[in-house]
């Protein structure tokens, strides 16, 4: 046998099938790769995800106990005013009760603005602002001269205040020296 025998027995490679097979597996690599990537990804956005939204939810959680935490110093402030108020209404009826005999029309219209005082103090223990200053209109519509009275009995009653907070801070820092 020749050289030429064997070499019709046997086929050539063509050159062309080896790179043909070599893009193809890079090909098949590039593809796999990809649909990799493509998952982690997806992967990752979930994770993501699923993180944000825990944060998210715990800070609404704070948030919402907060805000009960203010609320609810709120509401012990707007009582604790509304029974200082109640109080200010029962020495304005005392107030009332010393004129009933010399002054009848006086002790009505102080007794007048006790019940305005009450209405306010319960206005400030189950309402809003708005319902008392809405009160506080209708009353000094009704009665100028019992608001007028009123109002400068809680000018004196406020500098009364005022000064006996005053006197108490000097005590305590004279005490403290």
């Amino acid at each position: 046998m020749s050289e030429s025998d064997i070499r019709q027995a046997v086929p050539p490679k063509p050159a062309s099938t080896s790179s043909q097979r070599l893009k193809d597996e890079i090909a098949d690599a590039g593809a796999e790769v990809s649909q990799r990537a493509r998952e982690a990804l997806r992967a990752s956005k979930d994770v993501a995800s699923d993180t944000f939204k825990e944060a998210s939810d715990a800070a609404a959680e704070v948030a919402e106990g907060a805000s009960d935490h203010f609320r609810d110093k709120a509401q012990e402030q707007q009582r604790s005013g509304a029974d200082i108020i109640d109080r200010l209404a029962g020495n304005i009826r005392q107030a009332a009760h010393a004129f009933e005999n010399d002054a009848p029309f006086a002790a009505r219209g102080i007794n007048s603005s006790a019940d305005y005082v009450e209405d306010a103090a319960e206005k400030i223990r189950n309402g809003t602002f708005r319902d008392l200053v809405d009160g506080a209109s209708d009353f000094a519509k009704r009665q100028p001269a019992a608001f007028l009275g009123l109002s400068v009995l809680a000018g004196f009653a406020a500098v009364r205040f005022f000064r006996a907070s005053e006197d108490h801070t000097a005590s305590s820092q004279q005490e403290d020296v």
